[in-house]
């Protein structure tokens, strides 16, 4: 659905390893990066236009808001389990354990996290 996402925080310093150890526990590559900026993904292009992107960027003006919510994609549950941990140790914040969220449908296996900044970061497998 998505071509590419840009997304805020404060400090990228601070949200650094957060969002470069969650994309590797899902196999996302960091693919450019500076003082103010990360970029994970590949940018589509005429022989792959399903590619996605993602940018973190630094503002000034970032604001925390508890219905912005990104959730990405595992390919199995050990990814899930491995973000989770990953987001943990770098600075996040349990916003919803690991576990089966049968209320979406019966193999809906997810997480939360709050990243360094407030916002809500989201992985499933629904397998």
């Amino acid at each position: 659905m998505f071509d590419h996402v840009s997304i805020s925080v404060p400090s990228i310093e601070r949200s650094r390893l957060f969002y470069i150890n969650i994309m590797k526990a899902l196999s996302i590559p960091l693919v450019g990066e500076s003082s103010v900026w990360l970029g994970f993904g590949e940018r589509a292009n005429k022989e792959q236009p399903l590619l996605s992107y993602l940018s973190i960027l630094e503002s000034d003006e970032c604001s925390s808001d508890y219905k912005r919510h990104l959730c990405f994609k595992a390919k199995d549950r050990e990814e899930v389990n491995a973000f989770y941990k990953a987001g943990l140790a770098n600075g996040g914040k349990c916003d919803g354990e690991v576990g089966l969220r049968e209320n979406y449908h019966s193999h809906y296996y997810a997480c939360f996290l709050k990243d360094p900044a407030g916002n809500r970061i989201e992985v499933v497998c629904h397998q």
